[in-house]
């Protein structure tokens, strides 16, 4: 077949199959608010609790964090996403998933080898590159602070 551009633009919008975006945003949308939800609700709780606030942020973080672990560990994380797609990427959850999951793929390779060199695969790029860009940001602000 001797396809130019357009025909083959034609060729792909008729054979691909349409994407469902409002089904899948309204997913997301329902999801990573729910998420949202539940922290503003454990915050409120560590509040009342007697924690400050700055404290009951910290603890609502951790408990996100261990919860999309295990649930990241029974593999019931993975569903959740299937479903709300960009909606689990709310980013504590996220990032736990994503710390969280090379290290059970390479549970096998032993704990060492494993476990501890791939543990970071996915996260390890986000760090990096935060930790610069944070570095770069406060070496520039702390510069620009000496001349003004």
């Amino acid at each position: 077949m001797n396809f130019t551009k357009e025909k083959y633009k034609k060729f792909v919008k008729a054979h691909a199959p349409r994407s469902p975006i409002v089904k899948n945003c309204l997913h997301a949308f329902l999801v990573g608010g729910s998420i949202c939800t539940l922290a503003e609700g454990l915050i409120w709780l560590y509040t009342k609790l007697g924690y400050p606030k700055a404290d009951a942020g910290t603890l609502c973080s951790v408990t996100l964090i261990v919860a999309a672990a295990i649930l990241t560990g029974l593999g019931v994380f993975d569903k959740i996403a299937r479903f709300a797609g960009a909606g689990t990427l709310v980013p504590i959850t996220g990032f736990a998933n994503s710390v969280v999951s090379p290290a059970i793929d390479a549970k096998a390779e032993g704990y060492i080898l494993g476990v501890g060199a791939k543990i970071f695969t996915v996260a390890g790029p986000v760090l990096l590159y935060g930790t610069a860009a944070g570095t770069l940001y406060g070496l520039f602000y702390w510069l620009f602070s000496l001349f003004l």
